[in-house]
């Protein structure tokens, strides 16, 4: 019978890696977009996920607490008797080694804080298109007004 805990361990650490990659290449895409004039990095929604999801990170960083999906990961690995790094599939093993690094917990705050603070100039840089703002409508596109 197949260990299903292994199965959603595995699954939390692929959605995780999936999470950071969200994060690190939206930015770059962000700012290459911009740089190119893709209108689809200007949509403030997709720019408002990138910001709250970096905003989570920052915020559990300074208040000391781990990550969510970590946690999961690791109850799933310990109900599946799985302890120990090694002990994971290849899958597993190669996202911990992709988003998983040995640092003093400050250097992870400094990081995620320095990088908030890029998205954060992103939004000046290239700012989105908000959408309670109307856009402004050029001259040659107003309505002709007609006396009579």
């Amino acid at each position: 019978m197949p260990n299903f805990y292994v199965l959603f361990a595995d699954m939390i650490a692929v959605i995780h890696f999936g999470y950071v990659a969200v994060v690190v290449f939206g930015l770059l895409i962000f700012l290459l977009g911009g740089l190119r004039g893709w209108r689809f990095v200007r949509n403030f929604w997709l720019r408002f996920i990138h910001l709250m999801m970096i905003s989570v990170v920052i915020f559990l960083s300074l208040i000391g607490e781990p990550c969510p999906l970590t946690v999961w990961e690791h109850d799933f690995r310990i109900a599946a008797g799985q302890p120990n790094v090694c002990d994971r599939a290849f899958v597993a093993r190669l996202v911990h080694q992709l988003i998983f690094f040995e640092f003093p917990p400050i250097v992870f705050t400094v990081v995620y804080g320095l990088f908030g603070l890029v998205v954060l100039a992103s939004w000046w840089v290239y700012p989105p298109n908000f959408p309670w703002k109307k856009k402004r409508v050029s001259e040659s596109e107003e309505p002709e007004m007609h006396a009579e």
